[in-house]
């Protein structure tokens, strides 16, 4: 027997299993720490990553860390990049990644692919059913605060410690950091000339959606906002 064929033949048997498992539900591989279970020994192995808590890639922009490749490459396209490839068929909105538009498309559709198996709550992403689950559900761990003692959902924890005075997200263009990633992105236009926002009476662009709001109340006040 060709011994090209019998490996062809065991990898393709390996990925069948593996695929399967999709269906079956079955997740062999066990973390001894948190016990979170996983249907390939790859997962389990990134996942390792969140309890050692080793940041091994780096951004060359700016001084964060993080615990995978993937997650480096999705902040540098978030916060360096000012591309935005993905486009909305419905409003024509620009996006930088794939999962953001896939998102930001269910505002159109009203599709909440995320349904609650103990009531009939339907969510539009899967952090918003995470945070039911814990608080309406007590499914889920809550994370307190080591400053305040404050308990949040793991999502909400990060916002909050951010209100203690820690800006982790830095500008890569001038020395300003800030609490999120929202208000960094929203400060990044001032060194682009990217104008997404048009005034609707004269035409005029605009860099961010207040700067556009104070022009209709100065300039253009004639027009009422529920013209807009």
């Amino acid at each position: 027997m060709n011994v090209l064929f019998v490996a062809n033949d065991l990898q393709h048997h390996r990925k069948l299993v593996v695929h399967s498992r999709t269906h079956s539900g079955e997740k062999p591989y066990k973390c001894h720490v948190c016990e979170k279970a996983f249907s390939q020994s790859s997962s389990l192995h990134r996942h390792m990553i969140v309890h050692t808590g080793d940041k091994l890639y780096k951004c060359s922009l700016c001084n964060k860390s993080f615990n995978t490749s993937s997650s480096l490459q999705r902040h540098k396209r978030r916060v360096h990049s000012y591309s935005r490839p993905y486009d909305c068929r419905y409003c024509g909105k620009l996006f930088k990644t794939n999962g953001d538009l896939k998102c930001h498309v269910r505002i159109h559709t009203g599709a909440k692919p995320y349904s609650c198996t103990h009531c009939s709550g339907r969510f539009t992403r899967h952090s918003q059913l995470k945070r039911h689950l814990l608080k309406s559900h007590n499914e889920g761990t809550w994370l307190t605060c080591n400053i305040c003692q404050r308990k949040f959902t793991r999502s909400d924890l990060k916002l909050h410690l951010l209100r203690h005075g820690v800006k982790p997200y830095a500008c890569s263009r001038c020395p300003k950091c800030f609490c999120t990633v929202h208000e960094l992105k929203s400060h990044q236009l001032v060194h682009s000339d990217y104008k997404q926002f048009c005034c609707g009476l004269c035409g005029k662009d605009f860099k961010s959606q207040y700067t556009v709001k104070q022009h209709f109340k100065k300039r253009c006040n004639q027009l009422s906002f529920s013209d807009v």
